[in-house]
């Protein structure tokens, strides 16, 4: 039998999704709510409780999370969320993953109203009960073990859902906005299925490919708030465990710019600035631009939150008075970092695995230069060296 790897989430949103939906299934899928509502304790606000009951959706059983809230008027912007966040003591992998969430939303808000993302004012999305629900859904998946999720399509609906600004189309603006690049599937319900909350938690934990074999150990639904006469209105979730672990994936920017009047000279100390700011990658790749003339392009792949510092260090530091930015995925090899000692003294290598198995161990070029001008030896001398004591560590015989 297939050797049994990592757990997998794989959520079925027929219905939709949203915070509390999201929060239902977790429960439902194992988490502890007394856990959970003490984990989230640690936020600094009060005035709200959880609790969770069972009902009946079109007659399947699923588990309803609710948040109580004291009534509030707060409608908070995003530095006060994110330093809301940033200043709790939640678990490391929970406060990073609402801040990633909480940031999703930001910035489709600053896209919809044309303003700069610290301008962003929450209202419903700010509101007590979604930041329990969004830092809720983040602790949950920590004490689900971090699964890997994966996503089938949503649904989009159709019909008016009213907001603090008026009636709006559905899906929401800022839920549509959150949901660009996201599969999405056709539906006649005139209800609000997928709420901006449920849209960045999904949009943001989940891989929208088809999810690779695995074995169902336990199945889950999140009730949502509606009776819906047409279907039922639960958030559906798969617990197994993948027989073959997928290479990680991630979210990344591209920042490119096309030059046929920039100094080569400026090329050299350009690329070390990048990628001292942060920088994944760098590259210049040559062109034949207009009019015949050769030029070159500068592609940077970047955090997305790295965009706008990025951008701006190519404005200020080559003759380009625009660059172009697009979002992509990656598939990747999960690699540490280790430091080891060689004859030629201390040195980091980078150890790359498929998913648990250990692929290889390649050193890292800044720790192979020094060692090379510190003893005298030629460059390549010293990669061959620290190579070999790297293999000897991590491959032993």
């Amino acid at each position: 039998m297939t050797e049994i790897g990592r757990d997998i989430l794989l959520l079925d949103p027929f219905s939709g999704i949203s915070g509390d939906m999201f929060l239902g299934l977790a429960i439902d899928l194992g988490v502890d709510p007394d856990r959970l509502g003490k984990e989230l304790e640690k936020l600094p606000v009060s005035g709200w409780s959880l609790s969770a009951r069972r009902e009946k959706r079109c007659g399947i059983d699923g588990l309803r999370a609710l948040v109580a809230t004291e009534e509030e008027h707060a409608h908070r912007t995003w530095p006060i969320i994110r330093d809301l966040l940033e200043n709790s003591p939640l678990q490391a992998a929970a406060r990073d993953l609402a801040l990633r969430i909480f940031r999703r939303i930001a910035e489709a808000e600053a896209r919809i109203h044309g303003v700069d993302i610290s301008e962003v004012h929450f209202h419903e999305v700010g509101a007590l009960d979604s930041i329990i629900d969004i830092a809720g859904a983040a602790v949950a998946l920590d004490l689900l073990g971090q699964p890997k999720v994966f996503c089938r399509p949503l649904p989009f609906s159709r019909g008016a859902v009213l907001c603090a600004h008026g009636s709006y189309p559905l899906p929401a603006p800022a839920t549509l906005e959150i949901l660009k690049g996201v599969p999405m599937t056709d539906s006649p319900l005139r209800h609000e299925l997928v709420t901006p909350t449920g849209a960045a938690i999904v949009a943001e934990i989940a891989d929208f490919d088809p999810p690779p074999d695995f074995i169902p150990v336990r199945i889950g639904y999140g009730a949502g708030q509606r009776d819906l006469a047409e279907q039922p209105n639960l958030l559906r979730g798969i617990l197994g465990k993948m027989a073959v672990a997928p290479p990680q994936r991630d979210r990344t920017t591209v920042i490119e710019t096309d030059l046929d009047d920039v100094n080569p000279e400026w090329l050299g100390p350009l690329m070390d600035r990048l990628l001292e700011q942060g920088a994944l990658d760098v590259s210049y790749s040559p062109l034949q631009m207009k009019k015949g003339r050769p030029g070159i392009r500068i592609t940077v792949l970047a955090a997305p939150e790295k965009t706008a510092q990025l951008s701006r260090t190519l404005l200020l530091n080559t003759s380009a008075i625009g660059v172009r930015t697009h979002d992509t995925r990656r598939w990747k090899l999960r690699r540490e970092v280790h430091s080891i000692t060689t004859p030629l003294g201390q040195a980091e290598v980078k150890v790359i695995y498929d998913g648990e198995e250990l692929l290889r161990v390649t050193p890292e070029y800044e720790s192979c230069r020094r060692l090379a001008e510190s003893s005298g030896r030629p460059l390549p001398e010293s990669y061959r060296i620290v190579a070999a004591e790297a293999n000897k560590q991590f491959f032993p015989s």
